[in-house]
């Protein structure tokens, strides 16, 4: 296929997300409101909670098998190098264009963490539809596609609340002040059940008591005994317990087990243990109505995207103002840099035998590298309560520039992969 082919093949899917992103963004507008933000909120939740994990557990289940997963190890490495590099990039950015202290996450997240994996799902079964397409035939493709996107998704999805969320919250300053003040609040409660002296305990300490409750604090501390004089000393915590609290605070480990990391694991059961598979997966299995209903709610996964993604773009025309130096270098980083370098990263890997020979598996290896940024930085920063405006404005402009760049970008990497 000539270069001209390559490029209506990467086209098609870009006009149509475009299309689709846009009936979404008019359903959005003041004078339709149809998809207003509690509508798309709701929308969303269906999305999060059933679409996606049905969608990728149907995929993983039908394709993945202990041999398959074995062969697939450089993708998380891959998407590591993607991250950190893309975080570094980021920091260049903040250097270069002077950013203030309340950007500095937003940028350093919209950087590094791309939309790998729902747009993935999007635009690979778009492009394996296509004649003429180098990716092989349209329905191993689909199959095969839609499996490596669910697992990029869900290493995407434990990525980016692990790695991303913790350079929000350590590059949001005055928050993380705030923050960490209330958590020091909460151990020091904690820990003065354990230490209050025993002459205290049969006093009342109250705020309005001042004296009452600075002689408390200055008697010596002594484990916790109960009124009447008990010699039973009430044990601390468990280590274990403060340990994990402690990393809860650093890692959302609640986001790392999302539906769709759960979705991923459970196709992941199925797809590797031959007895499972046997029973649910195929025309006659006895227990095909379960992968079959699965299928039906994944189906409706993409439309539901498309509508929220064009829906959430219309917050950046009411944005505040922002630098165009930094929406200018987070493009940059994104549609040029990190793209090229990609490009070095999976060639180099393909020359040195580390990726098997399937020109799928190739091509959305370079894909991710191309991809705008990824629509859970929305709730990071939200979380925080820093540069949520701005965001908004970086959102709208990178996706409106990624019809370009994924055009093109995508072209180049079917030329590769061909």
């Amino acid at each position: 296929m000539g270069l001209l082919g390559l490029f209506l093949t990467a086209s098609m899917p870009v006009l149509n997300v475009l299309l689709l992103t846009a009936v979404g963004s008019i359903s959005a507008t003041s004078r339709v409101n149809i998809l207003n933000q509690e509508a798309r909120k709701h929308l969303n939740n269906v999305v999060y909670y059933v679409f996606n994990p049905s969608l990728v557990s149907s995929n993983l289940s039908q394709t993945i098998t202990l041999e398959s997963m074995v062969l697939l190890w450089f993708m998380p490495v891959s998407l590591v190098l993607n991250f950190v590099i893309g975080s570094a990039l980021g920091w260049i950015v903040i250097q270069v264009t002077s950013s203030p202290p309340h950007l500095r996450g937003v940028i350093l997240a919209s950087c590094s963490a791309g939309n790998i994996g729902n747009l993935l799902i999007i635009l690979v079964p778009a492009m394996c539809k296509e004649k003429g397409s180098p990716l092989g035939s349209p329905d191993v493709c689909d199959t095969y596609g839609m499996a490596y996107a669910s697992l990029s998704l869900a290493i995407g999805t434990i990525l980016q609340w692990s790695y991303v969320y913790n350079l929000v919250r350590i590059s949001s300053p005055y928050k993380e002040e705030n923050v960490s003040a209330k958590l020091s609040k909460m151990d020091f409660q904690e820990e003065s059940r354990c230490l209050l002296p025993q002459s205290c305990m049969a006093k009342e300490i109250s705020n309005s008591n001042c004296l009452l409750y600075t002689q408390c604090l200055n008697e010596p501390a002594s484990p916790l005994e109960p009124y009447g004089g008990n010699d039973k000393k009430v044990p601390r915590l468990d280590d274990r317990k403060t340990l994990l609290r402690r990393l809860s605070r650093i890692i959302d480990i609640k986001k790392l087990f999302a539906p769709a990391s759960i979705g991923v694991i459970i196709g992941l059961i199925i797809g590797s243990v031959p007895q499972i598979k046997r029973w649910i997966i195929g025309q006659g299995a006895p227990l095909r109505v379960i992968q079959d209903s699965a299928t039906l709610l994944g189906n409706g996964t993409i439309p539901c995207i498309h509508l929220i993604t064009g829906g959430n773009l219309t917050k950046g025309l009411q944005g505040p103002t922002i630098k165009f130096s930094i929406i200018l270098g987070v493009m940059i980083v994104r549609y040029i840099a990190l793209p090229l370098i990609g490009i070095f990263i999976v060639q180099w890997a393909v020359h040195l035998g580390l990726v098997h020979s399937d020109p799928l598996y190739h091509f959305i290896l370079l894909l991710q590298y191309a991809v705008p940024p990824a629509m859970n930085i929305t709730s990071m920063v939200q979380m925080f309560e820093v540069g949520q405006g701005e965001l908004s404005v970086i959102f709208l402009w990178t996706y409106v520039m990624a019809s370009v760049a994924l055009t093109l970008w995508s072209t180049l990497f079917l030329w590769i992969v061909s």
